[in-house]
This record gives structure tokens, C-alpha cells and sequence, in this order.
């Protein structure tokens, strides 16, 4: 499984969940380190959502904006892409970076579960608690 980050994240997270998912054969990556996306780290959402789509591998992404669920064209390149979308929670933006990777570490066993049992596409949101659970999201 392949993990990409958007740039309502930052890179940091890419490159500690990558370290620690690495040695299971799954990679994490943000899009300032993606080749071959034609405006690279500027990328609009369609873009890359493209990107991953005509991609041969599987892919997950990470967001910390969640309107690109209210985007009409986002919207539907998303369904039409079959990806596994995960929304950071509102609450994350106020929570150090750290504790952010770490609650990502800990979630990371529950989003790879949810992948495998769900049919793309799915939208889930990552509360900040760790103790409660993935929220559905409509697509």
C-alpha cells in the first residue's frame, strides 16, 4: 500500500509514518516528493487524485483539508479514482506535529484494515482521540 499526503499536511508526516511502515513493503509519501506530477507540490487536487488513478499501484491518501469532499470536480475524481481517502479531523490543525505522527502511527493498523475490508472508494476521518473510532464520510 501506497500512502500520499497532500499539501494540507506536511511533509513530516509522510516521512515518519513511511519510517514506520516501510519494513512491511508500504510506502508513505508527500506530494513535494512526487516525480512525474506535472506541477509537482503545486498540483491542484484533481491533478493528483489523476495521478494516483492512472497509477499501476495501490493507493491511499491523507488530507487535512476536508473540502475536497464539497468540490463538485474533486468530488467526482475521487469516485472516479477508487481511492481510500483518510480527512485529518479539524482538531489536528491545532495539535502539535508531534503528536499528530504519533496518533497517524497509531491509527495506521485501522486504516490499512479499513482498506483491505472496503471496497474503494471510501472517505474516512481521523479523530485526534485515540480511543475513538474512524468516522465514515460520505463520498
Amino acid at each position: 500500500m501506497n500512502v500520499f499526503f497532500d499539501n494540507c499536511t506536511s511533509p513530516i508526516l509522510a516521512s515518519t509514518l513511511h519510517g514506520f511502515i516501510h519494513h512491511d513493503g508500504h510506502n508513505a509519501i508527500h506530494v513535494r516528493d512526487v516525480s512525474g506530477l506535472a506541477n509537482g507540490r503545486h498540483s491542484k487536487d484533481v491533478e493528483w487524485i489523476d495521478f494516483l488513478r492512472r497509477s499501476n499501484d495501490e493507493w491511499m491518501f491523507v488530507s487535512g483539508d476536508g473540502r475536497v469532499l464539497k468540490n463538485p470536480a474533486e468530488r467526482a475524481a475521487l469516485r472516479s479514482a477508487g481511492l481510500h481517502g483518510f480527512i485529518l479531523a479539524p482538531a489536528y490543525q491545532k495539535t502539535p506535529m508531534n503528536q499528530v505522527a504519533s496518533v497517524l502511527v497509531w491509527r495506521w493498523p485501522e486504516m490499512l484494515q479499513i482498506t483491505r475490508l472496503l471496497a474503494p472508494p471510501s472517505m474516512h476521518e481521523v479523530p485526534i482521540n485515540k480511543g475513538t473510532r474512524l468516522r465514515a464520510l460520505p463520498m
